[in-house]
């Protein structure tokens, strides 16, 4: 366990990354985080009684208490992704281009970006709470700091019932959508991207029949022909298509560990190797870390790119009542068990 006070300074960027819920029987939520600059993120536990002060909102001493990733900046969580006690999880992934933050609103509930996670997983337990919370309330084009430039998102939730929802702000105001396929990713907006799966609606984990030339028999001369224009490429639409697929047809696990590696194999469906984004000449978004969050236990389990062993923090076994964030290091070596 490690404490953490750091200083940053950000520069603006699209990052790339998709996000789940995957509901066997307990719900596991969480994300990849691709990206190519790492910012020293942690798994942080924030406790009941670590104070919270909002730009205009009134100062909350005491909230339900979460874990997640995040950088902490000032003793501030910037969280990435996180779940709270009663099973609520959010993750805020890259959304430039069509987000649309606005300035200060009278009768509004004036909320920044960088505080709409925590505020919610402060004072909700289910997708339900949030959609009345947020009936009132306005993103606010406010950054962090001056080194910490506003980050352009939009995000899912999901709580312990199943239910997903996705927030977006756009210059049309805040959007609420209910998410019937558990997954995001980055541009375009929800509802296009939800329209560009009717493109691959006859994609099918079974082998096709020959509806081509019915009167030829043709040799289907390959398993997984019905998967052949499944998109794979690292673009947030073909991703999007993709773990929608991988997750709506994904196997139920008798037990956690069957679960949590059955998610993991869904996120790794649509994860970055090195190499394949090239974002600037010889450097490459990847996926830095994949999370699973057990929204029923409250428990943490990660991989990263140079640490392919899944590693878990249970929230439950900290001080929940204290005042002090409690970090954890997140990005580890390589973990190789030699058998001989």
């Amino acid at each position: 366990m490690t404490s953490v006070n750091t200083k940053l300074s950000y520069r603006k960027a699209q990052k790339m990354c998709t996000s789940i819920c995957y509901s066997p029987s307990d719900h596991y939520f969480g994300r990849n985080l691709d990206y190519e600059i790492a910012y020293g993120q942690k798994v942080v536990i924030v406790p009941r009684n670590y104070e919270f002060e909002y730009r205009e909102l009134p100062t909350q001493k005491s909230h339900y208490a979460f874990i997640g990733v995040s950088v902490v900046n000032d003793d501030y969580p910037l969280l990435c992704d996180a779940i709270n006690e009663k099973g609520l999880g959010i993750a805020g992934l890259n959304f430039q281009g069509p987000n649309h933050y606005f300035p200060k609103m009278e009768g509004k509930k004036n909320i920044t970006s960088f505080e709409l996670t925590p505020y919610l997983l402060s004072n909700c337990e289910t997708t339900d709470d949030v959609k009345e919370i947020l009936a009132d309330a306005s993103i606010l084009n406010v950054s962090f700091s001056d080194n910490l430039p506003v980050a352009d998102l939009h995000w899912i939730l999901s709580d312990k019932s199943g239910k997903s929802i996705v927030v977006e702000s756009t210059k049309s105001g805040l959007h609420v959508y209910d998410n019937p396929v558990h997954v995001l990713t980055n541009n375009p907006e929800f509802l296009d991207q939800l329209i560009k799966l009717s493109d691959y609606a006859d994609v099918t984990p079974h082998n096709p029949k020959n509806t081509l030339v019915p009167n030829v028999d043709l040799n289907l001369y390959s398993r997984g022909l019905g998967t052949h224009h499944l998109p794979g490429g690292m673009d947030s639409s073909s991703r999007f298509v993709k773990v929608a697929f991988v997750l709506s047809h994904a196997p139920k696990g008798k037990d956690e560990a069957e679960n949590v590696t059955n998610y993991f194999h869904i996120l790794h469906s649509v994860e970055q190797p090195k190499g394949l984004d090239e974002v600037e000449d010889n450097r490459y978004e990847y996926t830095m870390y994949s999370d699973c969050m057990n929204l029923d236990k409250g428990i943490l389990y990660f991989t990263t790119y140079d640490n392919n062993r899944i590693n878990a923090v249970d929230m439950h076994k900290a001080d929940l009542d204290s005042k002090d964030l409690i970090c954890y290091d997140l990005f580890k070596k390589q973990d190789i068990e030699y058998m001989n």
